[in-house]
């Protein structure tokens, strides 16, 4: 428990960082991106939530024994759409704003290490877009890997209802690995490496995860998760997995 709210505070951290003097000017455009899509998102949500709850119900089930499970099922279910929905934004989010990601987390380095704040190098994020964007695809090749297959589990009548427990755990590694990566990146670490890196410290990757996972859920903080969880992660990864 130590080690998960350890983790849980360097998001915390990373709110705290993206506000600072030289390195705000950095996380405007992650935050204007995240801010355009989960406005989307959740007006996606509010608008589909009736169908897609109603879709999810089992049609075989007598209506008064649905109607005494709905009490217990519809938690679970209304958890399980929200953390799909805001999952899949969160993928499309990250890869938007991976170029801009990769010079957030060299500001705020710098800033850790007291050096002189530096301007936007558009030069260098222009170059370097085509292989962030590459960056993010060979990530979510590996999300697909292990998605898929929870999705379809996620349908199965019965085991469906441990499905949202598998999606908490699920998101958090995978939030966890994707905002990693940009400070890692920068130091040559390689997709397969860093995987191996924050398993050697679980409990506190997986600690941060979902702190960053439950900030995407709440109205109006989710606009500023990229990066924050961005800083957090740099700051984490700077002095506790370096």
């Amino acid at each position: 428990m130590t080690q998960l709210f350890a983790g849980a505070r360097y998001l915390l951290r990373g709110f705290g960082l993206i506000h600072q003097q030289g390195i705000r000017k950095f996380a405007y455009i992650p935050i204007a991106i995240n801010t355009v899509l989960f406005s989307f998102a959740i007006w996606l949500g509010i608008s589909k939530f009736d169908h897609w709850m109603n879709s999810m119900m089992p049609t075989w089930m007598p209506e008064w024994l649905l109607a005494v499970l709905m009490w217990i099922i519809w938690p679970l279910f209304t958890a399980l759409i929200s953390l799909v929905v805001f999952f899949t934004f969160s993928i499309v989010a990250n890869l938007l704003a991976a170029p801009f990601n990769g010079v957030l987390a060299e500001a705020v380095e710098v800033k850790l290490a007291g050096q002189a704040p530096t301007e936007i190098p558009w030069q260098k994020i222009i170059k370097e877009t085509p292989l962030m964007l590459w960056n993010e695809l060979r990530k979510l090749l590996y999300v697909l890997m292990w998605l898929i297959p929870l999705f379809i589990l996620s349908w199965i009548p019965v085991v469906n209802f441990v499905a949202p427990v598998l999606w908490v755990a699920f998101s958090s590694w995978m939030l966890a690995l994707d905002y990693h990566d940009y400070p890692m990146a920068n130091h040559q670490i390689l997709f397969a490496q860093q995987r191996q890196i924050l398993k050697q410290k679980r409990l506190l990757t997986l600690g941060f995860g979902l702190a960053t996972l439950g900030a995407t859920m709440i109205p109006f903080v989710n606009f500023l998760v990229i990066p924050a969880a961005v800083a957090g992660a740099t700051a984490l990864y700077l002095e506790r997995l370096k």
